[in-house]
């Protein structure tokens, strides 16, 4: 027999059903704010805010400069918006039995070298997360994507297995011999690695930190990639810490052109990177403790370039501190803060007006250090302004205190504006250090492939009398930054000058990161994951 059924009275079942209506209405009301709060934290930790007012003349900028990567593009080319390029370096590699085609030649030369194409990766991956949404907005983040691309799959290539890492592509001495277009090469291109045997800590740690870098970059777009990529830089990084020492010891023949005076910042610009990417804590605990107070120099402000990637260490481990406290124990915080702190030092010293300001600079207001590149280290200054400029907007920080003076993020990011202003042609040359910008740039960039008219017959030496020519170059090395004015401020447009006519791929990386974070107005991401 069933148990008795209660039919509830025309009132009662009234008011039962309102009860159930009010209850899923509730529940339903409390499921949609559980998944606009899930949404707006999301959008707040890695959506920046929509680009507005956009800046036509970086606007122009960034699109000129980024065309520089094409120009230095080694391989089989595709859809390059270069006409006089074509494919070359095909060979790259076949001795080892792997495919080293890819990736980019230097600068003016046609070696393909390691340490500083990894830090054009690593640094061109950090516009590309910072600022992503800006080169979107006009059009641009796609090449950046594509040109990042061309050297990661280089790198993949050039690590087969995890205690092996290729550098270096061609011989230096034979190159320099030679001027010729990178299509016309047929002298030999020996491969140069480090191994455990032969170790190369920062060569091997800057790799490891473009690829994790990288992985953030393509793990929205192609997850696969992305995965694999971060595979590479753990590896990289525990080969890197594993076997210290210096590339420049064991490949003592490097030190006449990339020498590197130490790896310790690469292996914390390295743990760095694998920690954003990762979200471990094993990371954060590498840059921190005795490692941070072993290679940090906190307090000790540096020049971000290839060789030093202290200042750029410092001021990515301070997103932690502005967006991520909650990540980290209080005694790595305590540490972080001495990254924020040496941060703010650097930051300082860049103001002009600032108690502390460095007096490294032109008269015209130009952060000057050496002669041989001058532009290397106010362009790449500029991008770590713009970008603690930005972590100031985001995390609501309305002042740097600089010895008795405060300054807003307005301020930083005026200095900012004033180095890439400069190299665009507010200069007492009253030209543009970015070829093919305006109309008034240097006609005769030290580059090979430029100064060779394209149905040019030359073998290795007889293409010399186009570097000794008369002539502007035939091709027009569009978004090349040479290498910049001598102290005097004053620029020698000569093919011969290459201490400032010649440009260089991880110049234009940091002037991309640079003309990104200026195109627009705009706060960066709290979190690249």
């Amino acid at each position: 027999m069933g148990a008795e059924v209660t039919v509830p009275t025309k009132s009662e079942g009234w008011c039962w059903w309102l009860v159930v209506l009010v209850i899923g209405i509730l529940v339903a009301t409390a499921a949609a704010l559980t998944i606009l709060r899930r949404f707006d934290r999301s959008k707040s930790a890695r959506v920046p805010s929509n680009p507005s007012g956009i800046v036509p003349k970086y606007d122009n900028a960034l699109e000129i400069a980024l065309q520089f990567l094409d120009i230095q593009k080694s391989g089989e080319l595709v859809n390059n918006r270069i006409a006089w390029r074509g494919d070359s370096g095909l060979q790259d590699g076949s001795e080892a039995k792997l495919d080293l085609s890819k990736g980019m030649y230097d600068a003016g030369d046609l070696v393909k070298f390691g340490y500083p194409m990894a830090f054009t990766a690593t640094v061109l991956s950090w516009a590309i997360l910072e600022y992503g949404d800006q080169m979107d907005a006009v059009n641009q983040l796609e090449h950046a994507q594509d040109s990042l691309k061309w050297i990661t799959d280089y790198l993949i290539n050039a690590h087969p297995s995890a205690g092996v890492l290729y550098i270096q592509v061609g011989d230096p001495e034979l190159d320099h011999k030679c001027w010729e277009r990178p299509e016309d090469m047929t002298e030999g291109r020996p491969l140069t690695q480090v191994n455990s045997s032969f170790p190369g800590t920062e060569v091997a740690a800057e790799t490891a930190a473009a690829m994790a870098a990288a992985s953030l970059v393509f793990k929205d777009r192609n997850l696969t990639y992305s995965n694999i990529l971060l595979k590479h830089s753990q590896e990289l990084f525990i080969f890197a810490d594993a076997y210290r020492g210096s590339y420049s010891v064991s490949i003592p023949q490097v030190q006449k052109y990339y020498n590197s005076t130490g790896y310790e910042d690469e292996l914390l610009w390295a743990a760095s990177w694998l920690y954003h990417a990762t979200g471990s804590s094993s990371y954060l605990k590498y840059v921190t403790g005795q490692n941070g107070k072993a290679f940090g120099d906190w307090g000790s402000p540096t020049w971000f370039s290839w060789d030093d990637k202290h200042a750029g260490t410092q001021v990515l481990l301070s997103r932690i501190s502005f967006f991520d406290k909650k990540d980290s124990s209080s005694v790595e915080n305590l540490d972080l803060q001495m990254y924020r702190e040496t941060t703010e030092v650097i930051m300082c010293g860049l103001l002009p007006d600032s108690p502390t300001a460095t007096p490294s600079r032109t008269d015209s207001g130009l952060i000057w250090v050496v002669q041989w590149n001058s532009l290397q280290h106010p362009v790449a200054s500029a991008f770590l302004a713009v970008l603690y400029s930005d972590y100031m907007i985001t995390s609501k920080t309305e002042n740097l205190y600089c010895s008795g003076k405060l300054y807003t993020p307005a301020d930083v990011r005026k200095f900012a504006i004033s180095q890439a202003d400069y190299v665009l042609g507010e200069n007492p040359m009253k030209m543009s250090y970015l070829v093919g910008y305006e109309s008034n740039y240097p006609q005769y960039v030290h580059h090979r492939g430029a100064s060779i008219p394209v149905d040019a017959k030359t073998g290795c030496s007889s293409g010399f009398k186009w570097l000794d020519s008369d002539d502007p170059n035939p091709n027009v090395a569009v978004g090349a930054l040479v290498g910049g004015p001598f102290l005097n401020e004053s620029y020698i447009d000569s093919r011969n000058n290459s201490m400032q006519a010649e440009p260089s791929t991880y110049n234009s990386a940091v002037l991309v990161g640079l003309l990104s974070g200026l195109v627009a107005s705009s706060s960066v991401v709290r979190s690249f994951r």
